[in-house]
């Protein structure tokens, strides 16, 4: 039974309802994430310049020693250098790159040809680094405390973005999981961690699991699609299938446009392993127009408003 993707004339109000929904705790979490966050980078930034001698001692020898200062060098520069953008600029692997992003060394690369590639990144960084920003270099003398704090911070605020940015899609994330476990929990059900070899139709009624597996596929490549949250009703369903359900969260519309085929993918991977009427629905909360929403329903997905939990109700819950 259709429950939210047949009912078109509620989309408009629910989506500027989830949206309010979204703005507030947008509103009440992410200064917080981003001040915490900033105060953090601001640190690294600043014991990247220090060991870098204002950035006046920029070789791979302190590359090798210190490899985690590489983020900090790319937000350096003018303008700031995507790690793709470095690869081709620098001609080094791209693996090379981010093992230096994870503050780690490459295991297998001999160590004339790691040097080699450590020295052409830092030729590029030398020759990017931020002038205007950085004015000490040009005179060859290190940094004054106070040109040292101002560099730093703007350099920080240039890596808070895309630090905080993770931080708040996975606090989306584990609110969503709350949300849904509280009310599961309220009614009487039990949480279970789920062996991923097991059978979804083997589920006890009344339990859940979250971040389940499901193997889909036949013959010898299957492909496991990963459900946030796995629901077997009291009352089964004749397949003995559990409700399968999906958490998104978005802050913007341009954002659902573009993920908006990634349901659909994974609807049409769940239904040829386990049936054309898989109970498979969407939890939502935030920007989702009608221009999403009605891609979806295209294709047979339904959903429930994280505004309006009490819909699980129509799903068996």
């Amino acid at each position: 039974m259709a429950v939210n993707l047949d009912k078109p004339h509620l989309w408009k109000e629910d989506t500027q309802r989830s949206g309010d929904f979204y703005n507030d705790w947008f509103l009440s979490y992410a200064p917080k994430a981003f001040r915490d966050t900033r105060v953090r980078v601001t640190t690294e930034v600043e014991r990247a310049i220090n060991d870098t001698n204002d950035f006046l001692r920029l070789g791979a020898t302190v590359l090798r020693s210190k490899p985690g200062i590489l983020r900090t060098l790319r937000m350096s520069c003018c303008p700031p250098i995507a790690v793709d953008r470095l690869v081709g600029l620098s001609n080094v692997s791209k693996n090379l790159v981010a093992s230096l992003e994870k503050g780690k060394l490459p295991e297998r690369m001999p160590d004339d040809l790691l040097n080699e590639n450590l020295g052409r990144i830092c030729r590029v960084v030398r020759r990017l680094l931020d002038r205007d920003l950085f004015v000490w270099i040009d005179t060859g003398k290190r940094a004054t405390a106070r040109q040292r704090h101002r560099a730093s911070t703007v350099v920080a605020d240039r890596l808070t973005g895309a630090d905080a940015n993770p931080l708040i899609r996975n606090a989306q994330e584990r609110r969503q999981l709350h949300a849904i476990q509280s009310y599961l929990a309220a009614k009487g059900y039990k949480k279970r961690l789920l062996a991923q070899a097991s059978s979804v139709h083997d589920m006890p009624r009344g339990t859940f699991a979250v971040h389940y597996n499901v193997v889909t596929g036949r013959g010898q490549n299957p492909v496991n699609v990963s459900v946030d949250v796995v629901v077997q009703p009291t009352r089964l369903r004749k397949d003995k299938l559990p409700l399968l359900i999906e958490a998104k969260s978005a802050g913007d519309f341009t954002n659902t446009n573009k993920r908006r085929k990634e349901e659909a993918k994974k609807f049409a991977q769940l239904k040829s392993t386990l049936g054309e009427d898989v109970p498979y629905i969407l939890f939502l909360c935030g920007y989702f127009d009608a221009g999403y929403l009605g891609y979806e329903a295209q294709d047979g997905i339904d959903w429930v408003w994280e505004h309006r939990i009490d819909d699980l109700e129509h799903f068996g819950v």
